[in-house]
């Protein structure tokens, strides 16, 4: 039986689609975007806002923000990717929502994420935190180029 591979991403701007996309169509993996319920516009995302959605959620790590809907048969899948903008340090609280919505246990999550400063390792941290019962294996920064050999060398 072969090994059922998803994608999971949240993207901002679109940065985080690119990779998860090439991503995706390196491995033949399945891709699904984690949407929130209610899009962030421009000012919502405004980080040097103290008041903007993102900045009040991520001060909060009890913040859920709500997912548009959900991954059709979760349990079909032996590996996630798991990919993200890295947002004050960690992956943004709808991450944390998509990681609460389902069991992990026995499967293989392996982070990605994208971000114009910061590295992923507290981002790594946070998220095995949440899900400690699954298998992680270590994240990377994709910023450009070079997705598709990372994923294609973790299988």
């Amino acid at each position: 039986m072969s090994k059922k591979i998803l994608v999971a991403y949240f993207s901002a701007s679109g940065t985080t689609a690119r990779v998860a996309e090439e991503i995706a169509s390196a491995i033949g993996a399945d891709l699904y975007e984690i949407c929130p319920e209610i899009p962030y516009t421009a000012a919502d995302l405004n980080w040097m806002d103290k008041k903007s959605r993102s900045s009040v959620e991520m001060k909060d790590p009890s913040s859920r923000p709500a997912i548009a809907a959900p991954v059709q048969d979760m349990a079909q899948y032996d590996t996630v990717f798991i990919g993200f903008p890295v947002w004050w340090y960690v992956e943004p609280r709808i991450v944390d929502t998509f990681l609460g919505s389902y069991d992990f246990s026995g499967k293989t999550l392996i982070p990605f994420a994208t971000s114009g400063g910061s590295g992923i390792e507290q981002a790594q941290r946070s998220l095995q935190s949440h899900c400690p019962a699954a298998s992680w294996a270590k994240g990377r920064l994709l910023n450009r180029s070079g997705a598709a050999a990372w994923a294609k060398s973790l299988l």
